[in-house]
């Protein structure tokens, strides 16, 4: 990736929001209802709806805010899509900033507030269930759930994790040997971070996603709590190393807030997060 282009913060990071979005696309997809079954949804009449599209947020469900003299990017939730960065990326440390907003919206308005950070991400948009993303990993944003991970499409990861047991969940755990995850494996496409650090609503946590040659580590307030290996993805029955692509932030019916996104290229694990990619 060539960070030069974006705008220096420091002399290593390099800040990815301005007030205009200007180093992102967005993509709309739905206002999605109650018993969604992945099928693309259609009007009274029986008639296909097709997506909104790339780059026509009419809605404003992409917008910058100030806030305390600081810009920061506000997602309404209220239909599911995403922003994408322009530019690809692969070696990398990111970190922002996120907290929850007041809105939720269907078919969320009983469940936990939902967004995600999805790395690695290519191909075309609303290419999972939801038809709102492009094929990725995911750090997952949810109330009581930071840094949980999702396949999304064909996706496979590696993760150090307690393998699931009757109608549990993987648990990531440092301790644990890799176990592959993705959405055709036969552990299904999801795991449950190995703690909660999340902070109490409406205060602002810190997330961190450092991507090293198909390692990643997802990190929460300063603990980490994933790490995974071989990145990868499944085409036409073979698997295809996924090792770089566009970083997507998540619109998914519910009202969040990110400041502070930054990046900085690496040429190796940061020394502190060495012991975790042994």
């Amino acid at each position: 990736m060539a960070i030069s282009s974006c705008t220096k913060q420091n002399e290593d990071w390099a800040n990815l929001l301005d007030k205009n979005l200007s180093q992102w696309d967005n993509y709309l997809s739905y206002r999605h209802k109650e018993g969604y079954n992945g099928e693309q949804p259609k009007d009274e009449q029986g008639n296909l709806i097709e997506p909104i599209g790339a780059n026509k947020d009419e809605y404003g469900v992409f917008t910058v805010i100030e806030e305390n003299g600081q810009q920061v990017l506000r997602v309404s939730g209220e239909i599911y899509g995403c922003v994408s960065t322009k530019q690809e990326f692969e070696n990398y440390h990111l970190r922002l900033k996120v907290k929850w907003g007041d809105d939720i919206y269907p078919p969320r308005e009983k469940l936990l507030k939902d967004s995600g950070i999805l790395y690695h991400s290519i191909g075309k948009n609303g290419a999972e269930y939801w038809p709102s993303w492009m094929m990725s990993q995911e750090f997952q944003i949810m109330q009581g759930h930071f840094g949980d991970y999702w396949s999304q499409a064909t996706s496979v990861i590696d993760i150090r994790a307690y393998p699931p047991e009757y109608t549990m969940s993987a648990v990531a755990d440092k301790s644990q040997p890799f176990l592959s995850i993705g959405s055709d494996e036969a552990l299904g496409g999801y795991c449950m971070r190995s703690a909660n650090f999340e902070k109490p609503q409406g205060e602002w946590n810190t997330l961190e996603l450092i991507c090293f040659e198909g390692k990643s580590l997802h990190v929460v307030n300063g603990e980490v709590v994933m790490i995974l290996q071989n990145s990868r993805y499944k085409k036409d029955g073979e698997q295809i190393p996924l090792t770089k692509g566009k970083i997507q932030l998540q619109s998914e019916a519910a009202e969040v807030f990110y400041k502070d996104i930054q990046i900085r290229d690496l040429d190796t694990i940061p020394v502190e997060y060495v012991q975790y990619c042994n």
